[in-house]
C-alpha cells in the first residue's frame, strides 16, 4: 500500500483575462511547461491557477489500491480494478510479470525523449490521439481548469509520427 499526501497550494488574486487566448498561445508554442521554465518565467501562468472556491476538497491522504495480477481469483482482481478505476482513477499493480529491466529501460527512454532539443520534440507535439506518438502538455488543457500536470508521452506501437519522424532514443 502507498499513501499519497497532498500539499496545500498558495493562491493569489487573479484579474480577469482571456483564458482561451492564453491557452492557445501556450499550446501553439509546443514547448509545454518546460518551455516556460526555459524562458525564465517568474510566476505560474494564470491558466494553471484555480481560485480556492473552484478546487474540490480532497482528502489529505489517499490509500492507493494494490492490484495483484498474480492472484488466482480473476473475478476479484477485475472487481478491484473496476472499483479503483471508478473511485480513484489509479492503482498500483504488482506481480504483473514485466521484468524490472524493461520498466527501467522504459523510464530511461522517456527521459531520453524529454532531454531532446525542443525543435525535435515539437514534431511529436499533437492533440491528435490517432497519431502513433502523442506528446503534449495537459492532455485536458482545454477542458479542466488549472492543475499543472506536466507533460505526457504516449507511445502506441510504432514510435514513428504521421509525418514519418522517429522518436529517437525511445
Amino acid at each position: 500500500m502507498i499513501i499519497i499526501t497532498n500539499m496545500t497550494p498558495t493562491t493569489s488574486t487573479i484579474t480577469p483575462y482571456d483564458r482561451v487566448t492564453e491557452l492557445k498561445a501556450f499550446d501553439q508554442a509546443k514547448t509545454g511547461v518546460q518551455g516556460l521554465v526555459d524562458a525564465g518565467i517568474q510566476h505560474v501562468p494564470r491558466i494553471f491557477i484555480n481560485q480556492p472556491e473552484t478546487i474540490p476538497k480532497a482528502p489529505t491522504s489517499i490509500e492507493l489500491p494494490l492490484i495483484d495480477l498474480g492472484s488466482l481469483d480473476r473475478a476479484s482482481t477485475v472487481e478491484k480494478i473496476r472499483e479503483a478505476s471508478k473511485n480513484l482513477g489509479l492503482f498500483q499493480v504488482v506481480n504483473h510479470g514485466i521484468p524490472l529491466s524493461v520498466m527501467d529501460e522504459t523510464l530511461k527512454g522517456v527521459r531520453r525523449f524529454h532531454e531532446q532539443d525542443v525543435e525535435t520534440k515539437k514534431w511529436f507535439y499533437t492533440r491528435d490521439a490517432s497519431n502513433n506518438v502523442v506528446y503534449n502538455s495537459n492532455i485536458d488543457l482545454y477542458v479542466r481548469r488549472g492543475e499543472l500536470e506536466g507533460h505526457f508521452f504516449f507511445g502506441y506501437g510504432s514510435v514513428t509520427s504521421k509525418g514519418g519522424r522517429i522518436a529517437r532514443g525511445v
